[in-house]
């Protein structure tokens, strides 16, 4: 498939990709492009998850793409990058399936699991044969995890017996296995857990009513006294930092989909002005509209080269969770801001899901808030900045 970067992709950092990268880029945006296009509003506006479409992807293989520390080192950091910023410039939902599945569940046993776990479960799910979920954020505790979980694990002979609450967690009403970061009753330390959902005690709740990601299934997750062996506890998971390891990872990852989502606001924004007329000739002509639209672009281009920097030290091994903190917190306010203008542009029809731009506003919200608010990245960066760590 010929080689063809986007028009948003001003700098051209796409060429960046080796061939085989560029060769893989373009079969994920004729996939999101002619399967996914035609009818995710239909999916978001019902709030139903496209399990059909996530199937077909996964047996296209052409998602199988999960980070470094899943398998031997395939592709570049800027590739994956690139990936999430592609699904998530034609559906933030998918973006965030495969975000949570091969970003959150996957990294969590590659990053904190033995080497028996990762032989048993990885594979499984790169496949989609096994579908997962990460349980950190709680109904009363999102932003201070690392101290503040009341989710609670007690050791009892081989077995350890889990208790408390979840929130907000992605894939969690029809995922296999979910991981449930709980802390140790007896050391007070954070430890991971791989949990099969169909274990006694175990339930999951759909949350209903959301205005962002609306195909996701996000869930309630209440824990009581679920039986877990010795053998599903995350072997080197034992403290938060080992959670901020993953954190660390899927921030990154969640900076080039917010990319993504202001990248598909600002095209179907070029695409309005280039259809409609108003006063005698297409608005695209209008000073202010090419200002909103000069704004939008650079807003993503800034974005865009932030996220290949901290991917590039991904790959050299140099990242540090302030840099990742950056890229997240700088990323999704600038979404955020592109999102509104691109919406501002195309006047009332900016609200109407056919025009797309509303869907890509409304999800904003959602990834502006998730794997950590621009105010606690600012606190990561601010640490590092001056040696003070300023969280409460």
């Amino acid at each position: 498939m010929p080689f063809e970067p986007l028009a948003s992709d001003f700098y051209g950092f796409e060429t960046l990709l080796t061939d085989r990268e560029q060769d893989a880029l373009m079969r994920i945006r004729a996939y999101m492009e002619g399967t996914v296009r035609p009818v995710i509003n239909d999916y978001w506006e019902r709030a139903e998850f496209p399990h059909d479409l996530v199937r077909s992807f996964l047996e296209t293989d052409v998602a199988r793409f999960p980070f470094a520390e899943t398998r031997p080192f395939e592709n570049s950091a800027v590739f994956r990058g690139l990936v999430s910023m592609e699904m998530a410039r034609v559906d933030a939902s998918m973006a965030t399936f495969v975000g949570v599945q091969e970003g959150l569940a996957m990294g969590s046993i590659s990053v904190c699991g033995s080497q028996e776990q990762r032989d048993q479960w990885l594979p499984r799910m790169a496949s989609g044969e096994i579908v997962g979920a990460f349980g950190l954020t709680e109904p009363l505790s999102g932003s201070d995890s690392a101290r503040g979980l009341r989710t609670t694990a007690t050791r009892d002979g081989d077995s350890w017996v889990l208790n408390g609450s979840k929130r907000w967690i992605g894939n969690a009403t029809f995922s296999d296995i979910t991981i449930i970061w709980a802390k140790d009753t007896a050391d007070d330390q954070v430890k991971g857990f791989l949990v099969e959902t169909s274990d006694p005690g175990y339930t999951a709740t759909k949350i209903e009513r959301k205005i962002a990601l609306r195909p996701v299934q996000n869930a309630d997750i209440i824990l009581d006294n679920v039986v877990v062996p010795e053998s599903m506890r995350l072997a080197n998971a034992r403290s938060f930092r080992d959670t901020a390891k993953v954190l660390r990872l899927t921030r990154a990852a969640v900076a080039w989909s917010s990319v993504g989502v202001a990248v598909g606001a600002y095209e179907a924004a070029v695409a309005y002005a280039k259809e409609r007329e108003q006063f005698g000739r297409k608005i695209a002509e209008h000073q202010l509209v090419q200002d909103l639209l000069a704004k939008c672009l650079g807003n993503i281009t800034a974005s865009m080269a932030l996220c290949v920097r901290v991917s590039q030290m991904l790959d050299e091994g140099t990242q540090r969770d302030e840099h990742s903190a950056l890229a997240k917190g700088f990323c999704t306010s600038r979404m955020r801001e592109t999102v509104a203008w691109a919406r501002e542009s195309m006047g009332g029809n900016g609200i109407v899901l056919d025009y797309e731009a509303a869907r890509f506003f409304a999800d904003a919200e959602a990834l502006y808030s998730y794997e950590g608010t621009r105010e606690m990245n600012s606190l990561i960066v601010g640490r590092a900045i001056t040696g003070k760590a300023a969280f409460v």
